[in-house]
């Protein structure tokens, strides 16, 4: 699978661009605050309808305008499909396949597969549990298209449910919760999905993250070579958990019952796959607060690197993405990463210095300079 051109229009800093792209490594070098990563970000946003910059669609639509419209075309053995995306804040996104409306955008998440790594990763390891789990989440999208779906739908039931809990708060006699048990049981259907593909997920990836780590951290000494990456739920499990919703579902629903008092007096919901971590670890200590800062990249590339060997073991090569990354490696680790993603269908680098890039990966080169895409 390869990205075989690139059409904006209003998207971030472009009022109008088209490229074509080809198979293999392709490198984008400008000084910062050019656009080339807004060029990949477009790429990876039609990918995943999320960006890796900002939470929300209104800074990816051009400054003064209304809409932006991203198409790529994506290439697959011999077949091709032409993507598009409307993206307009304040209204519902729409997308096309072929030309043909899909009756929800979230439909086109998946048909083209992204991975990227950039700098912002740092978070996966340093980051506030939310950012785990939304690397988890937006893993299994991409895996399991119809998860996004599933991630929707229990966040709109959270949100219902905590606005009755607040609703609630300090009132328990004058306000009518005979509908919370069936936000409980909502919450705990979801969520006991939700739950059971993150665990189903971390038991996949593990040993591939546990190899690429061992790849891209070769010199670590002996005792932190090893990194494990283990589920923490906001309930109790049993060992049969995991892929099993029902067993999920029943252990939220024991554990919002036990909670009742907690969430009526704070007036919100204690229970579920929101509250939920992902632990990372480097030989015996947590990673967060405890991994050194090459340590903390290494491990970030690692999930990385892991989550492109699970969806290429499961399918097509995903388009592999590096955004701005080589400048924050030494020459070492530089020539190690290019030598890891060199046989990677497509990969897509962006770079201020082209002397940053290994020569394997520069491949097809086009230099960013204001607001301008050109052959270089």
């Amino acid at each position: 699978m390869h990205v075989a051109r690139l059409v904006l229009h209003d998207f971030r800093s472009y009022p109008e661009a088209e490229l074509d792209l080809e198979p293999g490594p392709t490198s984008f070098i400008g000084a910062n605050g050019q656009g080339k990563t807004n060029l990949v970000e477009a790429i990876d946003y039609v990918s995943r309808l999320d960006s890796h910059r900002v939470s929300g669609d209104a800074p990816l639509v051009r400054v003064g305008a209304e809409q932006a419209v991203v198409r790529v075309e994506v290439r697959r053995a011999d077949r091709t499909a032409l993507l598009e995306v409307e993206i307009t804040p304040g209204r519902a996104n729409r997308a096309r396949v072929n030309g043909s409306p899909l009756p929800r955008t979230r439909d086109v998440v998946g048909v083209l597969r992204t991975v990227m790594f950039s700098p912002d990763d740092l978070a996966l390891v340093k980051g506030d549990p939310s950012d785990r789990r939304h690397f988890l989440d937006a893993l299994l999208t991409l895996r399991t298209p119809r998860l996004g779906g599933v991630k929707a739908d229990y966040d709109r039931v959270l949100k219902q449910r905590n606005a009755l809990l607040k609703s609630a708060r300090g009132r328990q006699g004058s306000v009518d919760l005979s509908t919370l048990d069936i936000w409980d049981d909502k919450l705990a259907t979801l969520g006991g999905e939700l739950v059971a593909q993150r665990l189903a997920l971390l038991a996949d990836l593990s040993p591939l993250l546990a190899s690429a780590y061992l790849d891209v951290a070769a010199d670590a000494p002996t005792d932190r070579r090893d990194v494990r990456a283990t589920y923490k739920p906001s309930v109790d499990l049993p060992a049969d958990a995991t892929g099993d919703p029902t067993v999920v579902r029943v252990a939220l629903l024991d554990g919002i019952e036990r909670r009742r008092r907690d969430e009526l007096e704070r007036g919100i919901s204690l229970i579920g796959p929101h509250r939920d971590e992902a632990i990372l670890e480097i030989g015996e200590l947590p990673a967060k607060g405890y991994a050194s800062h090459g340590e903390s990249w290494s491990l970030a590339l690692a999930l990385r690197l892991a989550s492109f060997s699970l969806l290429r073991d499961e399918g097509d090569d995903p388009v592999l993405i590096l955004d701005d990354v080589f400048a924050e490696l030494d020459q070492g680790r530089r020539e190690q990463l290019a030598a890891l993603v060199g046989d990677a269908e497509q990969v897509l680098v962006t770079a201020a210095v082209a002397d940053d890039v290994p020569k394997s990966l520069l491949g097809r080169r086009f230099r960013v300079e204001g607001g301008q895409v050109l052959r270089d």
